[in-house]
C-alpha cells in the first residue's frame, strides 16, 4: 500500500511501451505504476517516477521489486516460469499467474490445451527432427508453418516451409541451435481478427468489440475497430470464445486472442496475456482503455465499459523508416497536427530503426474508409516525413 495515497501498488515487470502506457492509465486512478526496467532509457523508465532497474531473469531482482508491490503483472511474457512459481510460493500476488501465463509463453502447450478444450486450432505437432515436418506436410499439405515454441513476435520465430526440401534445410539448423519447434497447418484465411477481453480474480469479464488487424511482413500496421463487415454472430462467437479461454485458463488481467477468419469459421492463432498492440486504439477509442482495464482487473476492481466512442476507430502503427526522415520527430509532429488536429499520437521514446514500432496514431469518425485513409497517411508521415497523397506541407494539396 502506498503510504501517500493509501492505494495498492501495482508493479509491472518490463519497461517497454506497454508499461509506459499503463503508467499513463494509472495516473487518473491516483497511482504511479511501479516498474522493473532493464535500463533507465526504457520507454516506461523515461516517464514513470517509481522505477527500479533489474533484469526479469534475475530472481533476486524480482523478489526485491515485488516486496514493495501489492500485485505484480507484466509488460511481456518472458519471465522464467521457475521464478514466477517461486514468487507465488513466497506469497506474491502475480497476475496472470504462472500456470495461465505458460499458455502465452509456450505455443505447443497453448495448442495442446486449446485443442483439449475443443477450441478451434489448426492441426499441429511437436518437431523433434525433420522427419516430423515431412510426415506432417505429407498428411496436411504444403506449405506448412514452422514456429519456435518459445519467444518470437512480429514475424520472428516463424518460418514458412513451402516444400519438403525447405524443411530438410531449415529444421536441422534450428534444432541444432537449440530452438524448440512445432509445425502447424498453413491456414487459408480471409483476414486476421483479434478478440480482446479482461477478467478479474472475482471472475468478472469484459470484452471490447472484435477488431481486424492488418499485417505486413509479420508486423501489425493497422487495427480497425470494429472489424468491418463482420457478421454479428461471428463477432459474438469470438468474444465468447475469448472469455471462455480466459476463464478456463484462469487468466487475470488482459487476454488478446489472435484469430484467423476462414471459410469454415474462426481459428485461434496466438494468445497474449497483457495489454496488446491490437488494443492500443482503446486509449481514445473506447470508454475504458485496455491499460486502465488491466489495472482494474489485477486490482479486482469492477471492470469498465468497453463501448466504442465513434462508429469507426483506426489505430496505425508508426514504424521506423527504411531511410532517415528529412526532419526530426518534433517537426513531423508539428506538421501532422496542422493537417490532422484530431489525431491522437503516442510516441514511445524509442530510437528509430527500420521496421521498429516507435509509436502509434489513432483517429476516429463516422466512416471506416475515410478514417482508415487519414490514419494511414498520419502514420506514414510520422515514420517517413512524406505525405503519400502528394500533400505539400508548405501549400496544402499539390
Amino acid at each position: 500500500m502506498d503510504s501517500r495515497t493509501r492505494l495498492p501498488v501495482v508493479g509491472m515487470i518490463g519497461g517497454g511501451q506497454l508499461a509506459r502506457m499503463t503508467h499513463q492509465a494509472a495516473i487518473p486512478l491516483g497511482q504511479s505504476l511501479r516498474v522493473l526496467a532493464e535500463s533507465d532509457s526504457d520507454p516506461a523508465a523515461q516517464v514513470a517516477r517509481d522505477v527500479e532497474l533489474g533484469k526479469h531473469t534475475d530472481l533476486d531482482a524480482l523478489r526485491a521489486f515485488a516486496k514493495s508491490c501489492d500485485v505484480v503483472t507484466f509488460d511481456h511474457e518472458h519471465v522464467p516460469q521457475e521464478h514466477l512459481h517461486a514468487l507465488v510460493a513466497e506469497g506474491v500476488k502475480v497476475f496472470p499467474g504462472p500456470d495461465a501465463l505458460l499458455h502465452a509463453q509456450d505455443k505447443l502447450v497453448m495448442r495442446e490445451r486449446l485443442a483439449a478444450l475443443g477450441a478451434p486450432v489448426p492441426p499441429f505437432t511437436a518437431v523433434r527432427d525433420a522427419a516430423d515436418v515431412l510426415n506432417f506436410g505429407a498428411e496436411h499439405g504444403w506449405p506448412c508453418v514452422l514456429k519456435a515454441v518459445r519467444g518470437g513476435y512480429d514475424g520472428r520465430g516463424v518460418w514458412m516451409l513451402n516444400t519438403p526440401q525447405s524443411a530438410q534445410r531449415v529444421v536441422p539448423e534450428l534444432l541444432a541451435a537449440g530452438t524448440p519447434l512445432m509445425v502447424e497447418q498453413c491456414v487459408p484465411m480471409r483476414r486476421e481478427l483479434s478478440a480482446l477481453v479482461a477478467r478479474s480474480p472475482f471472475g468478472q469479464g469484459a470484452a471490447w468489440p472484435l477488431v481486424q488487424t492488418v499485417q505486413q511482413e509479420g508486423i501489425c500496421v493497422e487495427v480497425l475497430a470494429p472489424a468491418p463487415d463482420v457478421d454479428p454472430a461471428l463477432a459474438e462467437q469470438a468474444q465468447e470464445l475469448a472469455l471462455g479461454i480466459a476463464a478456463e485458463l484462469g487468466v487475470v488481467g488482459l487476454l488478446a486472442v489472435e484469430l484467423f477468419e476462414t471459410e469454415g469459421g474462426l481459428v485461434v492463432n496466438e494468445l497474449a496475456m497483457r495489454p496488446h498492440n491490437s488494443g492500443h486504439w482503446t486509449i481514445e477509442g473506447a470508454r475504458t482503455s485496455q491499460f486502465e482495464q488491466h489495472l482494474r482487473a489485477v486490482l479486482d476492481y469492477p471492470l469498465g465499459a468497453t463501448d466504442l466512442v465513434a462508429p469507426a476507430v483506426v489505430m496505425a502503427n508508426v514504424l521506423g523508416a527504411s531511410a532517415p526522415p528529412g526532419m526530426g520527430p518534433d517537426e513531423r509532429l508539428h506538421h501532422l497536427f496542422a493537417r490532422f488536429p484530431d489525431a491522437h499520437v503516442h510516441l514511445y521514446g524509442k530510437a528509430e530503426r527500420p521496421g521498429r514500432k516507435i509509436g502509434h496514431v489513432t483517429l476516429f469518425g463516422e466512416r471506416m474508409d475515410e478514417v482508415r485513409r487519414r490514419a494511414g497517411l498520419a502514420a506514414h508521415w510520422l515514420s517517413d516525413g512524406v505525405w503519400l497523397d502528394g500533400y505539400d506541407i508548405h501549400g496544402g494539396q499539390q
